[in-house]
């Protein structure tokens, strides 16, 4: 299930973002970026719709997929169906 990032409390989204940057690893190739950067560009993908804040009801959690991912999930959700 989908959740809208603009009703998550301002706090809440900052701390799930932060935590989705820091399991996702720090390679971002030559240049490196501050933690700060990293969940700005998060937010800004979750702003423009690339990204996309999923609640999975099999696993009672919550975290950031990629707007293709969750298109992926779909598919497969449907193929099992």
């Amino acid at each position: 299930m989908i959740i809208p990032h603009q009703q998550l409390d301002k706090d809440t989204l900052y701390n799930l973002i932060e935590s989705y940057v820091l399991r996702e690893g720090t390679d971002y190739g030559e240049q490196e970026f501050s933690i700060e950067s990293k969940v700005a560009q998060v937010k800004q993908q979750l702003t423009t719709g690339e990204a996309l804040v999923f609640f999975s009801e099999l696993h009672e959690s919550v975290t950031i997929i990629s707007k293709s991912e969750f298109k992926a999930l779909q598919s497969e959700e449907q193929f099992n169906e």
